[in-house]
């Protein structure tokens, strides 16, 4: 007696969602037109599924190991009655036409006749990817650049048709103007006829009687191109920017991305943390002790900054609205990490000045 659960790999508890998903992986993984594939094991994954994916079925078998015949293809031992368990009702698009509930085998036998995919019909280019240094200041308010790509691009001379300026259009010989050319493949499981678009005229029906001197009728040509970025305020190391379209370009069809990863180069005063701008300043003994005020300069222009009196090493002001764009007019805030510059040497009166200070308690 076989046992489903086994060959699908699950627990008599599993749920009707398992047991599909199960289904859908084995019979990847075995279908015969696929490199690898087994027939046999095809057939026995089939055949489980069929079983536990049938309340009924599935309640009959639970309860007597086995499944009475209800006319639906399987016999009182579970067995196809018809050698392959009802697949020789298989419509063109490799769907069932006699009732079985195959889940959703169309996806699978769109991968293995018509070359795994759906929109088999859509041309798009290739996406490209470069790089590009900025300043730290350009990432933190934004700039526009102009950078210079080497890409396939729509030929100018013919605008991407691949024609000669002038010429007529005359009917695809290849698959006599429909666009499309259909083919048949024989299988086990009955004939499978897939339509794939025609790779002379790119689905079109039509070819230029002559084609473009400048990109010999490919409509593309490999050239440089200026190309404008605007690079926003606050961007951060290593994002991405995706310019869409702006990719290589394919005839007829649609030109694939371009992807910028941003590299800032850094700053020797300001470093990033968050919304924040974050710097050191150094200050001298006595401006730490009376306090001072004091002109900085940062990233957009210069700032006076009060220093209060009795400032301690290490201490942090912050200031307003002086740090990364967030949005509309709104910033964070500039960090200033005090840091009190000590004096190598003291003369004898500083060193008088300072033994009073000592005496007072300071």
């Amino acid at each position: 007696m076989k046992d489903y659960y086994q060959i699908l790999g699950l627990e008599k508890k599993a749920s009707k969602e398992e047991v599909k998903k199960a289904f859908h992986k084995l019979a990847h993984k075995y279908h015969p037109d696929k490199k690898g594939g087994d027939e046999k094991k095809f057939k026995e994954v089939n055949e489980a599924y069929q079983i536990l994916s049938n309340q009924k079925k599935r309640a009959e078998y639970d309860s007597y190991g086995r499944v009475f015949g209800d006319g639906e293809g399987f016999s009182a031992q579970g067995e196809p009655a018809s050698g392959w368990g009802g697949f020789e009702g298989f419509s063109a698009q490799g769907g069932p036409t006699s009732g079985w509930d195959f889940g959703n085998l169309n996806d699978i036998f769109s991968e293995f006749f018509t070359g795994g995919g759906r929109n088999q019909n859509i041309r798009r280019g290739r996406d490209i990817s470069t790089e590009l240094q900025i300043p730290f200041s350009d990432s933190i308010f934004g700039v526009n650049r102009k950078i210079l790509i080497t890409k396939v691009s729509n030929c100018q001379t013919c605008e991407g048709n691949g024609a000669k300026q002038g010429t007529i259009m005359k009917k695809c010989a290849t698959c006599n103007g429909q666009g499309q050319i259909r083919e048949t493949k024989r299988s086990f499981l009955g004939n499978f006829t897939n339509v794939k678009t025609c790779e002379e005229c790119l689905g079109s029906g039509e070819v230029p009687k002559e084609k473009c001197s400048e990109c010999k009728g490919i409509g593309v040509l490999r050239n440089q191109e200026e190309i404008e970025v605007r690079i926003p305020a606050g961007i951060r190391n290593g994002e991405m920017i995706r310019l869409s379209g702006m990719g290589e370009a394919v005839k007829r069809g649609t030109p694939g991305d371009l992807y910028i990863k941003i590299n800032i180069a850094p700053h020797p005063v300001f470093k990033r943390d968050g919304s924040d701008l974050i710097m050191n300043l150094n200050i001298k003994l006595t401006d730490a002790l009376l306090g001072i005020e004091k002109n900085i300069d940062i990233l957009d222009g210069q700032l006076k900054i009060k220093i209060p009196a009795g400032v301690s090493p290490n201490e942090v002001l912050r200031i307003k609205g002086k740090g990364v764009p967030i949005s509309g007019s709104r910033r964070g805030n500039l960090m200033i990490k005090i840091s009190i510059k000590l004096p190598s040497k003291l003369s004898g009166t500083a060193k008088s000045l300072v033994e009073k200070l000592k005496n007072e308690g300071v």
